[in-house]
């Protein structure tokens, strides 16, 4: 019998003496009634060198994310398609390299600053904003910090925040934590986030799932798009 809580891309990395321990945070899984999505950092530079595994692309695109972000292309796709088929709201998180802003100043450790050059950090072509949606320029790693994206939300009446993009343990990571201490329901969809390292990425979901989020699978995100507005995406 398949365990639909612990059914995820991390099954095969996190022990099963490790997973009972976590029983008591299983709960039944949700979406609210008025989400929007929330897609983390989908520029250039995590694409950079192609759909090549990452131990190839390392020494010469050392801030891509190699074959993981280009296989979450297509779910990514997927789920953009539905929620702007039904009107859900969409936001979009790039980093802030506006002269003014200072960005060469700002790093989390001492490890070398990425280069902050503007093309590496336009949209990818597949996820360009579109219409009115809103972009949210940030310093840090979360889209919460320092930025009015909580006011948006509220504005909106937002309960839900669906997150995806990458990195799965870094920006992803954050902006879920600071959207639950903001008081939102979040939900992270699986194959639409993505991490350098694979045992970063399904670890860390294991952890968010557990702690602060729902992580769905995008089909089940999407079916539960259709049912509630009985049509088909």
């Amino acid at each position: 019998m398949v365990d639909y809580f612990e059914d995820h891309c991390w099954k095969d990395v996190v022990p099963v003496e490790l997973v009972e321990l976590y029983r008591p945070y299983r709960r039944e899984l949700y979406v609210g009634p008025r989400p929007a999505l929330l897609a983390i950092d989908l520029y250039e530079i995590a694409y950079r060198g192609g759909p090549r595994p990452m131990h190839e692309l390392a020494s010469e695109y050392p801030d891509s994310c190699g074959i993981y972000a280009w296989n979450a292309i297509e779910p990514t796709k997927r789920l953009f398609a539905a929620a702007r088929k039904l009107g859900i709201p969409v936001f979009h998180t790039t980093t802030d390299i506006r002269a003014n802003a200072k960005p060469a100043t700002i790093r989390a450790t001492n490890r070398p600053i990425a280069e902050k050059d503007a093309k590496h950090f336009t949209f990818h072509k597949d996820f360009v904003p579109e219409g009115e949606e809103v972009v949210i320029h940030k310093q840090r790693a979360s889209g919460f910090f320092g930025t009015p994206l909580t006011a948006h939300l509220v504005q909106l009446k937002v309960d839900t925040v669906i997150v995806l993009g990458e990195t799965t343990s870094g920006c992803v990571r954050a902006s879920t934590v600071d959207g639950f201490s903001h008081g939102f329901h979040m939900v992270v969809a699986e194959e639409c986030c993505f991490d350098r390292s694979e045992i970063s990425h399904k670890v860390n979901l294991f952890d968010l799932h557990h702690k602060y989020a729902d992580v769905l699978k995008t089909e089940e995100i999407v079916a539960e798009f259709e049912k509630r507005h009985g049509e088909k995406c």
